[in-house]
């Protein structure tokens, strides 16, 4: 069994913020694979389903970012996973747009639910970090983080989340670097990054 978390604010207000690519992620898996109905549970939602004969919750939590951490270790303890169990889906500054990287374990670069998931159940965790770009300046994060995605953003956003939905089965299965290269095919397939980019920035 494997627990995919999408990092993200709860509420109207918060729903197309870049922060909030992770709850997009994990709200196209459900869709596309036709998971069960979402449910309150654990401080958050929950649907279930299969990818690839893998049995898989889905887990948004609803504490608000700096707290999934909570909702995160009440899931993990009711379903007995350990943390190579885990793969949490947030936005990630450090990757330039509709780039997409997984990693186990390592620093959590400010990122408040990664400070938040590591204290409650340990750091070695996958990550599924999605590039959300850097608006340049320090000052400027926040407020970047914290907005919606533009107009022009759109379509890389979109398809992004497809190409995760579709891929999705392989990290079920452990085949991250699989996930990681079949998104960037794709993404690349589709115009967002040139030719010659084998996605290794």
């Amino acid at each position: 069994m494997r627990l995919f978390v999408g990092l993200g604010n709860p509420g109207a207000k918060y729903a197309a913020n870049r922060h909030n690519i992770g709850f997009m992620a994990i709200d196209e898996i459900a869709r596309r694979h036709g998971f069960a109905p979402w449910r309150r549970r654990f401080q958050g939602e929950t649907a279930e389903g299969t990818l690839d004969r893998e049995r898989v919750i889905l887990l948004r939590p609803l504490t608000f970012m700096n707290d999934s951490g909570r909702a995160v270790q009440e899931a993990a303890n009711f379903f007995k996973l350990a943390p190579a169990d885990i793969a949490v889906f947030h936005d990630e500054l450090e990757l330039p747009a509709a780039k997409v990287r997984v990693k186990v374990g390592g620093g959590i670069a400010g990122h408040n639910g990664l400070r938040s998931i590591s204290a409650h159940v340990g750091n070695e965790y996958r990550r599924v970090r999605l590039g959300i770009g850097h608006p340049g300046i320090k000052e400027l994060v926040h407020g970047h983080v914290l907005s919606d995605f533009s107009k022009s953003d759109r379509p890389w956003v979109e398809a992004l989340m497809d190409a995760v939905a579709d891929n999705a089965a392989l990290l079920a299965d452990g085949r991250d670097s699989s996930f990681q290269n079949k998104v960037h095919l794709t993404m690349q397939a589709k115009g967002f990054f040139d030719k010659d980019d084998n996605g290794e920035k």
